[in-house]
């Protein structure tokens, strides 16, 4: 068995048609990157906010309640059947996980960083050049 010349990688022509076919793909997901035009997430649009509405109510609402509640009464009956307590602890977390959903949502996506917008207006009067 004759063992390829690592000074010569590129004289197995199956390796040779796989670089060329690695480098084409790099380049075009090269081109998908450089080309791409900005992302906009979050900012604007209102096409959704009903739909968001709508599910957070359910969620917050009798909905999500009796939702919540079967959680719990299935972690119970789970927790009977299998003799342990962790059952009916998830149930409990996942009734509390639904209610609270869409605040944790809304904190995460509405996001602002309120000590860094102090610390810019305070430092701007710092930053005056005369």
């Amino acid at each position: 068995m004759r063992l390829s010349n690592p000074a010569k990688p590129l004289s197995n022509p199956a390796h040779r048609a796989r670089r060329q076919r690695d480098l084409v793909k790099f380049g075009v997901a090269l081109l998908l990157v450089v080309g791409a035009s900005s992302a906009m997430a979050g900012t604007g649009g209102t096409d959704f906010d009903a739909v968001w509405t709508t599910i957070s109510d359910w969620m917050q609402g009798t909905l999500g309640r009796v939702v919540a509640g079967a959680m719990v009464l299935v972690g119970i009956v789970g927790g009977v059947v299998r003799q342990s307590i962790m059952a009916f602890a998830t149930g409990i977390g996942g009734g509390v996980g639904l209610y609270n959903t869409p605040k944790i949502i809304e904190s995460i996506m509405s996001a602002t960083l309120p000590a860094a917008n102090d610390m810019v207006t305070s430092a701007a009067p710092l930053l005056q050049i005369n």
